[in-house]
């Protein structure tokens, strides 16, 4: 279980990379083991710790984006009692799109996230697929160049969703969602993977990242959710308190993220990020040898 310190330090760091496409679940594991502090991450509390601190992130993310879940919700609805998906409704096709993504990693994390930590859930394997998170980026980056001129009809529009529901088709939403999947992986970053995907099918950084972040929350708070019942009723009064403060932390940090993020993405680009990932991948790698 990790000390009040700790469980702030971490709480701060998750609430960063998780918004930050660089893997909140690399650096979890990494930290512990680079500042030699004695933490198992395999242990169920240091587990339950991290689930407190994923869903302030995803409240967060509720909280910010209430008034655009509002509108997708309602024209999920009205779509549903039309028994049509009309493109003259973009905040409808939006909702769809996303529960299409929603499906792999909903699915897959369901099925795999247990024998996947199982098996990756050290620091070493983190800082490897950190590095081949950093690489991902790069490749995003490039396909981008690629995919730009088809989307410039989307590009038109002037509102962030109307240009959302334009771009993607359903085959394209899933394979974000697919992309998505790699984040079950510790090094590999949800909010990059997503954006990866956006920038493949050929929308633009800023779009990219307010899928991402649309698409992370009922991802993040339902993973989260399943898990919070465990930590309340384990009566570890002193686990619930450092998790909470962890938690206050991770929402402290996702909130000025999520401000910093949708400035930023508006004029650059994934390459610091992807930069930062290779770096401190192979450092960690040279740390830990």
């Amino acid at each position: 279980m990790p000390t009040l310190f700790q469980a702030i330090f971490l709480g701060l760091t998750q609430g960063v990379t998780e918004l930050f496409p660089v893997s909140s679940l690399g650096h979890s594991v990494l930290i512990p083991g680079l500042l030699g502090w004695n933490l198992s991450q395999n242990n169920e509390s240091f587990l339950e710790f991290l689930v407190a601190t994923h869903l302030a992130t995803a409240i967060v993310l509720f909280i910010i984006y209430f008034k655009d879940w509002m509108r997708i919700i309602k024209g999920m609805v009205r779509s549903f009692a039309a028994r049509e998906i009309s493109a003259a409704d973009p905040d409808a096709k939006l909702g769809w799109l996303l529960l299409v993504s929603t499906i792999p990693a909903g699915i897959l994390g369901l099925l795999l996230k247990d024998y996947i930590t199982g098996w990756f859930l050290s620091s070493f394997s983190a800082a490897i697929f950190l590095t081949l998170n950093g690489i991902l980026l790069i490749v995003a980056e490039r396909l981008r160049i690629r995919a730009a001129g088809s989307a410039a009809a989307a590009e038109s529009l002037e509102n962030n969703d109307a240009r959302i529901a334009h771009r993607l088709t359903w085959a394209q939403s899933f394979k974000v969602g697919i992309l998505q999947v790699l984040a079950l992986i510790p090094g590999f970053s949800r909010t990059g993977s997503t954006i990866a995907g956006g920038l493949m099918v050929g929308l633009s950084h800023e779009d990219s990242l307010r899928y991402s972040f649309l698409l992370a929350t009922p991802i993040i708070g339902a993973a989260a959710l399943l898990e919070i019942p465990a930590l309340l009723t384990s009566g570890n009064g002193a686990l619930i308190e450092v998790s909470a403060a962890g938690a206050c932390a991770a929402a402290l940090a996702a909130w000025f993220s999520i401000k910093f993020l949708t400035r930023y993405f508006k004029t650059n680009t994934l390459t610091p990020f992807a930069i930062y990932c290779i770096l401190a991948g192979i450092l960690s790698l040279l740390v830990i040898r």
